[in-house]
């Protein structure tokens, strides 16, 4: 269940790093997510000094993807500049959950190559949708 991240998609993550805008908190965050045609769109979080006018570098990647005509996820991976792994905050995790495919699986990967798997599902046991029946 907690296979490498494909080495590709680690690379750029680990790479789109030094790209994230973090001046205040110092964590950069680097998110790509795979839309269901297998297409791989990348974010990263960017800061503002209004604190919460901020974007999540999930939030980032969902954006592009949709930008790409992409709202269907059946995976989201997610690094950082920590030691150790990191995980979605809540907003994202309803983010993800909005246009995730059921059984749509978050991958944190660590700087080491660890990584650990999770369903949106698992994330999220009780994510909201105005639309009940789209799952």
């Amino acid at each position: 269940m907690n296979a490498p991240a494909p080495p590709a998609i680690a690379a750029e993550l680990a790479r789109l790093l030094a790209n994230s805008h973090a001046p205040y908190s110092g964590v950069h965050v680097a998110a790509a997510v795979e839309s269901a045609d297998g297409a791989i769109h990348y974010g990263v979080n960017v800061e503002n000094a209004a604190y919460p006018q901020g974007v999540c570098a999930e939030a980032s990647a969902i954006s592009a993807a949709v930008t790409h005509g992409q709202k269907a996820l059946r995976r989201v991976w997610v690094a950082s500049s920590l030691p150790g792994l990191i995980w979605p905050c809540g907003g994202c995790r309803q983010k993800i959950w909005e246009f995730a495919e059921a059984g749509c699986e978050v991958v944190s990967v660590g700087a080491d190559g660890r990584t650990e798997r999770h369903t949106i599902e698992a994330l999220l046991p009780l994510g909201f949708r105005l639309e009940p029946t789209r799952r």
